[in-house]
């Protein structure tokens, strides 16, 4: 039951991400005049070849970085979610997932929310891109909270209802039995609410977390695989191949650390990153699908990209910061440990400065 939810809602996102997009596939009339390449086949050819070995590498590498924590946990104990390596994986990652949303991601929305080939002047007096951002990080509190407090209330008045079905113990001689429950409800209740509030409780945030991780980096894959199956110019497409190789696989490295954590079953731990590998590959083929009829500088492309980039840089920030950071950081058992305290420091520099650099190609 819990692979069908998770395999289905990942499904619905997906579904959710490719409908959102159309109004930018279908327009096809440009306000800015884009400069006119001429069409040389021999050029058309190489990088239709670098656009498929994009699809290649950037499959294998998403595939590698997502199963790398999943299946490295399971094989070696430093790996396991509660060891001390995990901590260092767990800060890198989330410094991959920070300046991914605020080096790769949120810079690309202010930029095309507040292109000149828009033509409204209200865009470029109001900090669109900002706002969304804003926006997506509350909107992701709002749903980690709501979400956890819905199935924490949901499995609690399951497991009194449960408690308070236990069949009766008699009392008495076989003449004079006399029925009793052997529990009060009220003290079950409390009993109860202690133990959901220790594994139970972080179990199912971490669930929430995974999916909504998944769903802005899915939103931002698709997006930048769509701009690598436009291009044209092979000297464009050739620098991202390596660059958005190593993004996907440190992103992956991300969104696996997440999955380990959440304890999926297997069946829905592959769907996950089956769905995570292909989306910026399947981004490319789109792309390459709308080439002929596609414009980046169209106003409904820009608002379309500009407001998802900006509203998957919001989730990306504020998972990195809240979800990641915050519960590694303030550990005791890491605070204890002068070493691991600092190793962690590094990692997250580490893996922040790492995603940072390979911004200057992608």
């Amino acid at each position: 039951m819990e692979n069908k939810r998770s395999m289905s809602s990942s499904a619905v996102l997906i579904l959710f991400l490719l409908a959102s997009m159309y109004p930018v596939l279908g327009y096809v009339e440009c306000t800015c005049e884009a400069e006119e390449q001429q069409v040389n086949p021999k050029q058309t050819h190489l990088a239709l070849v670098y656009k498929l070995a994009a699809i290649g590498a950037i499959l294998l590498a998403g595939g590698i970085g997502v199963c790398t924590p999943v299946i490295g946990q399971r094989f070696i104990a430093a790996l396991r979610p509660d060891g001390n390596i995990m901590f260092l994986v767990k800060a890198f990652a989330a410094g991959v997932l920070l300046s991914t949303g605020t080096v790769h991601i949120w810079p690309d929305s202010v930029d095309d929310l507040t292109s000149p080939c828009l033509g409204e002047k209200s865009w470029g007096d109001f900090p669109l891109a900002g706002f969304i951002t804003m926006l997506s990080a509350i909107v992701t509190l709002m749903a980690e909270s709501f979400f956890t407090g819905f199935f924490r209330r949901k499995e609690l008045k399951q497991l009194v209802k449960k408690e308070n079905d236990e069949p009766t113990r008699p009392i008495g001689d076989a003449e004079n039995q006399l029925e009793v429950h052997t529990h009060a409800t009220h003290g079950h209740t409390h009993g109860s609410l202690k133990a959901l509030s220790s594994s139970d409780d972080m179990l199912f945030r971490h669930k929430i977390i995974t999916h909504v991780l998944e769903l802005g980096i899915v939103v931002h894959s698709v997006i930048i695989g769509i701009a690598v199956g436009v291009s044209r110019d092979p000297s464009t497409i050739k620098p991202l191949i390596v660059a958005l190789t190593f993004h996907q696989f440190f992103e992956g490295m991300g969104l696996g650390g997440c999955l380990t954590q959440a304890e999926f079953k297997n069946k829905a731990v592959a769907w996950m990153a089956v769905c995570y590998s292909l989306t910026t590959p399947t981004g490319i083929a789109i792309g390459m699908g709308i080439m002929k009829s596609y414009s980046e500088t169209s106003p409904a492309a820009l608002i379309v990209q500009g407001s998802m980039n900006a509203a998957s840089a919001g989730i990306l920030i504020y998972m990195a910061l809240v979800d990641l950071l915050e519960p590694v950081f303030m550990d005791g058992r890491l605070q204890d440990n002068r070493k691991l305290h600092l190793g962690s420091f590094l990692s997250l520099v580490l893996g922040a400065g790492c995603m940072s650099v390979i911004a200057l190609w992608a």
